[in-house]
């Protein structure tokens, strides 16, 4: 295994790091999070083992730091204060639910079609309301794909998804939402979604999405 180091990130500009997991290629992984309430927190991997990866405190709350030799699939979790590991608040994906490790992801990984979709004035919107979960048998991103012609054919001009983020339990219309920024794993993810806005823009729909905060 890759020996596995973090290093701080002191610079001018900390504050516009993301939080969360931030793949940087090359098998580097930038990892930060907001803990005001305690004094450390470390990375873990809950799938490889090995030790924990300290992150360093830039203060404010923050912790940060540069982990080497992890990459995109990774599963992860913030251990607080050497004793309670939790996942990640603001974690792009949870492929185990919203009480299993976090998953490292590329965000904006989908080759995107839709460089010429510029919308349509809001005048124009002709707004169908949806939930993922319940609209097909599948209950998935790639689901709705598959139903969106019937949507063009009533008229319809802009999809309105219920908000998508990581919720507990199997069914949920979306307003418990944990993970504000995972959108379900049951209903495919980040790539999933993105397949699915890729699709509304190439038949001319624009896309909506409700948020929960």
């Amino acid at each position: 295994m890759t020996e596995k180091r973090a290093c701080s990130i002191k610079t001018a500009v900390d504050w516009q790091f993301n939080l969360g997991a931030t793949l940087l290629g090359h098998g580097t992984v930038r990892f930060r999070v907001w803990a005001p309430r305690v004094q450390a927190v470390s990375v873990v991997l809950p799938h490889r083992g090995g030790n924990p990866v300290p992150l360093a405190a830039e203060g404010n709350g923050y912790f940060s730091g540069i982990a080497m030799g992890i990459g995109e699939g990774e599963r992860y979790l913030y251990l607080l204060d050497g004793e309670t590991a939790l996942p990640d608040p603001a974690s792009r994906f949870q492929p185990e639910g919203v009480h299993g490790p976090s998953q490292v992801v590329v965000v904006n990984r989908s080759i995107w079609s839709d460089s010429g979709w510029t919308g349509i004035p809001l005048s124009d919107y002709i707004v169908y309301e949806l939930h993922v979960g319940t609209f097909t048998p599948s209950g998935t991103f790639d689901g709705v794909i598959t139903r969106l012609d019937y949507l063009c054919d009533l008229g319809i001009t802009a999809v309105e998804l219920m908000p998508v983020a990581q919720f507990p339990g199997e069914r949920n219309w979306g307003y418990d939402g944990v993970y504000p920024f995972a959108p379900q794993n049951s209903y495919g993810g980040s790539d999933g979604l993105q397949r699915l806005v890729d699709a509304c823009h190439s038949r001319g729909l624009a896309v909506i999405l409700d948020v929960v905060y």
